[in-house]
């Protein structure tokens, strides 16, 4: 029991230290380290940048940064495959950490939240999961921890992450597309850019539809 004890303990302080170091070189995530990372890596590059992503998602890094360089580096469908998958992996790995490890620590980070939280998926399971993942209701990165917290099964944790965050991650991902055709001159530079200002519209639109939706399933049950 002891050694269990303080096996949490030591993996919650590297935990800790990696989020510290991470904070300090953020500024080293960028895209032209991504880029040259990728091409060294050959056929590997693919996995690397799934690893980086669902690592800088456990260490709180930005995911924006990553979400636009996997657009620009491999395309709007392989780079969307490879955003979603990364970002998963990394929400899963932050919801075990907060449920067995450092279960303490996510309670304090997610504060007054975690109430809102507790009760929504008792209330409503995988579909408040979902409603958090198309609603960005809560930071993208407490929200993984916070969630480990609650009762919620792993397996529908990760399906209705994985699903409902397709949205956006394709319409980011294309963005980051469509910047890099735009900064090399490719050629249907103004059909890229209108379908892109029109996935931005949409991500704008969609808050209000699920919200509108979830209201309306809610008086539903209720009658």
């Amino acid at each position: 029991m002891k050694v269990e004890r303080w096996a949490r303990i030591v993996l919650a302080l590297m935990l800790v230290a990696g989020i510290i170091v991470a904070f300090f070189y953020r500024d080293r995530l960028s895209f032209e380290a991504l880029d040259n990372a990728i091409k060294e890596a050959g056929l590997w590059g693919p996995l690397l940048f799934m690893f980086i992503y669902a690592i800088a998602t456990v260490l709180f890094l930005p995911g924006s940064i990553l979400t636009f360089a996997g657009g620009a580096l491999f395309g709007p469908l392989a780079g969307t495959f490879y955003n979603l998958t990364g970002a998963t992996l990394g929400a899963s790995l932050a919801f075990l950490v907060a449920r067995y490890l450092a279960s303490e620590w996510a309670a304090r980070k997610a504060g007054d939240r975690m109430k809102q939280l507790m009760q929504g998926v008792q209330e409503e399971g995988w579909r408040f999961v979902a409603f958090t993942r198309l609603v960005p209701l809560f930071p993208f990165f407490l929200l993984n921890y916070a969630l480990g917290l609650t009762r919620i099964r792993l397996t529908h944790y990760i399906l209705a992450t994985y699903v409902f965050m397709l949205p956006g991650a394709f319409a980011f991902t294309y963005i980051g597309y469509a910047g890099r055709e735009v900064a090399q001159g490719a050629e249907g530079m103004i059909q890229k850019i209108l379908i892109a200002l029109g996935l931005v519209a949409a991500l704008v639109f969609l808050p209000r539809f699920v919200k509108r939706l979830r209201r309306t399933g809610k008086q539903s049950n209720g009658a």
